[in-house]
């Protein structure tokens, strides 16, 4: 079993108060003193309470993978047993009939503020314990700053206004005050750069215990944040990219160079497959910055399993029975791995044909990301897939494709039962080859004579897809498939160039939940959705009064509870929800 420190969650209680004189002189049981709540290993706890809260406090329903929320994407239908299994997930997936009193809405909003505030209550004992004889301290609070950051992140992405907890000295009437408007689009982000550029002055560039996250976590993150930051939308009247900024753009580029060239042991895996299996030796690997660490045989019932996943496992009769068969490939999505006879995709015209095997190269990471009929799912020859209902609960009406990168081969041994489905399998948060696109996409949009190094840097992610075989170097000659990938040569002007790291990301990040978060912060939601919906009208009744609406549909609106609780303090967001 891997070394992993998500190993409980502590409770402590913290004070007593009383109006009663009697129980003013009594202590308690289970109480602790002012001093004994400094101890070191209160800290600890508490600390280590604020990592595990990650994994105890999603769900299949709200997973902070955000698989739940990518099915507004063109890569990926809910999927499920039909329109009605899930409907609040079918209405963000036609973006109609959304409402602020949904569940998921408001759910999604309460898990990620319990995460933050089990991070300040970190915070709050930190800043009291004496430095000199608990000498993590500062190191912790640049990891709990990491953790409030990636909180405040995931619902700045989802929500776009969003109250920021930065005081974790807050009373009570002063959270009551908060205002999801008290800072503009750009000073939000930089709300979320302030917490990670502390912790990246104090991370450690090596960490001892795996989960924790380093100073290359640090600048991966804080070049993710930038890039977001970099494509204005301060136009409180509309989500449009008013602005690309230059100077956040540069922020890119210098912590990407931290992330990949300047902090030593990190890089590509040597396989594109290393970063989806479940197996100890392939988990935290080189490409991995930082990854949510799960676990099996550890003591407990069924392990610190990442159950979040539940819903996507297919309903295999007798192996699987109870799969639910949720976020299914799109037909675009695999369409978009399409190759030339030359293995370059066809970035503007991907889409004008469906991808046969039998006829059309494709770029080997599409059998690594999506099972299709007639190969074995999760490369176990005794799956075979097909057309039936075993591969698509709905009987087709959300095709027959599965994801492959968040199941595990049944057989392995990496499949826990629950009351749903689990695995020990860790999800990498921030990956080495995200980083690569990123900067590759900040040094095209900054133009400034670095377009080439862009293009290397999606060169040598096409190198290692086309490496990438080993569980699949028998496709073409068993099944009749045809691979072909190849690199970029030549010069492109930044036109171009962006095109083609833009298709590198959506080949490279398939089904990683990121798509829809780059169509937003690109301001092309509004233009590729609705392209896509009237494509996928023409072969599915499901999008037929599909239709996605520009300035409102990029985010979810402020859930209705959140608003009638907050005093008049928050605004919901724009499009008239």
């Amino acid at each position: 079993m891997k070394k992993i420190i998500y190993i409980c969650t502590a409770i402590l209680l913290l004070s007593f108060s009383s109006c009663s004189d009697f129980l003013d002189r009594q202590v308690p049981q289970g109480t602790l003193s002012d001093d004994q709540v400094k101890d070191a290993k209160y800290v600890d706890n508490l600390v280590i309470s604020a990592y595990a809260v990650w994994i105890s406090a999603e769900d299949i329903n709200s997973s902070f993978s955000m698989w739940n929320f990518d099915v507004r994407s063109d890569d990926a239908y809910k999927g499920g047993n039909g329109t009605s299994d899930g409907d609040v997930f079918h209405q963000l997936e036609i973006s109609q009939g959304i409402l602020t009193t949904n569940w998921n809405i408001s759910d999604m909003w309460q898990r990620l503020y319990n995460c933050i505030s089990r991070v300040n209550t970190a915070i709050a004992l930190l800043d009291q314990t004496d430095g000199s004889t608990y000498t993590l301290k500062e190191e912790r609070l640049a990891e709990m700053k990491f953790l409030r950051a990636y909180g405040h992140f995931l619902l700045k992405r989802l929500y776009k206004h969003i109250p920021f907890i930065m005081n974790e000295n807050l009373t009570t009437q002063e959270y009551n005050n908060l205002s999801n408007t008290e800072y503009s689009n750009d000073e939000g982000w930089q709300q979320i750069i302030n917490d990670l550029e502390a912790a990246y002055k104090v991370l450690p560039v090596k960490q001892a215990e795996v989960g924790r996250p380093s100073k290359a976590a640090a600048a991966a993150f804080l070049a993710k944040v930038y890039l977001y930051k970099a494509y204005h939308q301060d136009n409180a009247s509309t989500n449009e990219v008013t602005s690309i900024s230059n100077d956040d753009l540069k922020k890119v580029v210098e912590y990407t160079e931290e992330a990949i060239y300047t902090a030593g042991g990190y890089g590509l895996e040597t396989d594109f497959h290393n970063n989806f299996r479940p197996e100890p030796q392939y988990e935290n690997g080189k490409e991995s910055l930082w990854a949510m660490q799960y676990s099996m045989n550890d003591g407990t019932t069924y392990g610190n399993l990442n159950w979040s996943y539940g819903l996507i496992v297919p309903n295999i009769p007798g192996v699987t029975d109870g799969g639910c068969d949720f976020y299914k490939p799109s037909q675009n999505l695999v369409n978009a791995f399409r190759t030339d006879r030359n293995g370059l995709p066809y970035i503007d015209t991907f889409n004008q044909n469906d991808y046969d095997k039998s006829t059309d190269y494709a770029d080997p990471r599409l059998f690594l990301t999506v099972g299709l009929p007639g190969l074995p799912y999760e490369f176990n020859k005794d799956y075979m897939m097909d057309e039936s209902a075993t591969w698509s609960r709905s009987n087709g009406l959300y095709g027959y494709y599965v994801t492959l990168k968040q199941n595990v081969d049944p057989a392995s041994g990496y499949l826990i039962k629950g009351s749903w489905w689990g695995t020990p399998m860790n999800r990498i948060v921030f990956r080495y080859a995200d980083v690569m696109l990123e900067r590759a996409e900040a040094l095209v949009q900054l133009n400034d004579g670095r377009i080439a190094e862009a293009i290397a840097i999606v060169n040598r992610l096409r190198t290692r897809a086309k490496q990438s075989l080993s569980v699949i170097s028998d496709y073409e000659n068993r099944y009749g498939v045809r691979m072909n990938v190849s690199t970029y040569a030549g010069t492109y002007n930044q036109a171009q160039a962006l095109k083609i790291v833009k298709m590198e990301r959506r080949i490279e990040l398939g089904m990683e939940s990121e798509r829809f978060f780059d169509l937003v912060r690109w301001g092309e939601a509004d233009s590729v959705i609705n392209k896509y919906y009237a494509e996928e009208a023409n072969d599915c009744s499901i999008y037929s009064a599909a239709r996605f609406t520009k300035n409102k549909n990029e985010y979810l609106p402020i859930p209705y509870a959140q608003i009638a609780a907050s005093n008049g303090h928050y605004t919901q967001n724009i499009g008239e929800w």
